[in-house]
């Protein structure tokens, strides 16, 4: 099917750990299954669903090598592609492994991995296949879906930079252990020219982080920089050009995002289908009703249409980094979280009021769905870039 996969683990012993993807999969639902395959044990690693992240389980993901699936080999990782990672985050969203930082981890070190220094590399990503969360903040009160407009600054002193200002909505800041914050260097030229990456470790003096209390639980945070000093080798890529950068990885992120609410949405999907098919109503499964029946098979059909959305964009970055364009990548995020969103919010109408209830896992599919046409770019922000693109 595919390459052998490579797996390092912490120890730096090599192992086959996957013959071919199948298998892959296969690990990865059986890994699910046995750590959070019961409503009592994700209950139990999220704080009944208050936690979006246990680092415990993922430190056993490290364990195994499966972190750094997509990460190449010299750098600790499994020298796998963007297809493997885009199945590991499926796989641990359709179980609802409390993993947050996981998709965030392996999205923020494609930064990492296309413009970092070998030292960089080897020290980032040699942390995120160990276990290390890593975050990435851009949004600002007043710069959202405009990033260009950030004021959060860093000012050249001697050999390091003094950070100074505000991010928020930064995903797993409150657990990362280094947060690659995107600050404005220079403000001479064009508004998304000025702009530079910089590695910061969460724990340096000057840094504060205030999670936002949010429908889906610990996800997001304001962080504060106040005279944040860091060494200037801590800057990836190209100063002054980090908006140019991050604009060729955005394909990823989205992809990314892809994989994950393709998960949940499967996993919704199947939630809702269990239940009508055994919900009894007038002396027959609810199911068996024409009207149920068209939605379940509406659904059923747009979850395919965006899986093979998603894995036919993942083929193609594969191939050629390059290829993947804004206009497919966008296509993933629009499609397969509004996807995710209409699954729940139907599976939710299915179930009637217990889909209301937190007896069954359909309030929490929407909590955490219904977010997911926002972040990372929200669903009009795509539909710009998708229509820009056919010259428009």
């Amino acid at each position: 099917m595919t390459k052998t996969l490579i797996f390092t683990n912490n120890k730096g012993d090599i192992m086959t750990a996957v013959a071919d993807r199948a298998d892959f999969v296969h690990s990865l639902r059986d890994f699910v299954g046995r750590e959070c395959g019961t409503r009592e044990q994700r209950r139990e690693l999220s704080r009944n669903g208050q936690a979006t992240h246990n680092q415990q389980l993922h430190r056993k993901l490290a364990e195994l090598g499966w972190l750094g699936c997509a990460i190449p080999t010299e750098y600790g990782g499994g020298g796998g592609s963007a297809t493997d990672a885009c199945h590991l985050l499926e796989e641990m969203a359709y179980g609802l492994a409390p993993l947050f930082g996981l998709a965030v981890s392996l999205v923020s070190s494609s930064v990492v991995e296309r413009f970092g220094t070998a030292e960089q590399k080897h020290d980032i990503l040699g942390g995120v296949c160990r276990g290390d969360v890593l975050a990435t903040a851009i949004s600002e009160p007043g710069a959202g879906s405009d990033p260009g407009a950030m004021t959060c600054r860093a000012e050249r002193r001697g050999d390091s930079y003094v950070l100074n200002g505000q991010k928020t909505w930064i995903s797993c800041a409150h657990i990362a252990t280094r947060i690659l914050v995107l600050c404005r260097t220079d403000s001479s030229g064009a508004k998304h020219d000025g702009i530079t990456m910089i590695d910061v470790p969460a724990d340096t003096e000057g840094v504060e982080v205030r999670p936002i209390d949010t429908l889906g639980g610990d996800e997001v945070n304001d962080v504060f920089f106040t005279d944040v000093v860091v060494s200037a080798d801590r800057v990836i890529g190209e100063p002054d050009r980090a908006w140019h950068q991050i604009m060729r990885t955005l394909n990823t992120d989205r992809l990314m995002c892809g994989a994950v609410f393709l998960g949940r949405a499967r996993r919704t999907f199947d939630d809702a289908l269990e239940y009508v098919a055994t919900r009894e109503q007038f002396g027959r499964p609810v199911g068996s009703f024409q009207a149920v029946r068209h939605r379940i098979a509406e659904l059923a059909t747009e979850i395919e249409c965006s899986r093979l959305l998603v894995y036919d964009s993942a083929a193609k970055l594969d191939a050629d980094p390059d290829r993947c364009e804004p206009r497919e990548a966008s296509m993933v995020k629009l499609k397969v979280t509004e996807t995710a969103k209409r699954t729940a919010i139907e599976g939710m109408q299915l179930m009637g009021g217990a889909g209301y209830t937190r007896e069954h896992e359909m309030e929490r599919h929407l909590r955490e769905s219904v977010i997911s046409t926002v972040y990372a770019g929200t669903s009009e922000i795509q539909r710009d870039i998708i229509g820009r693109s056919y010259g428009l």
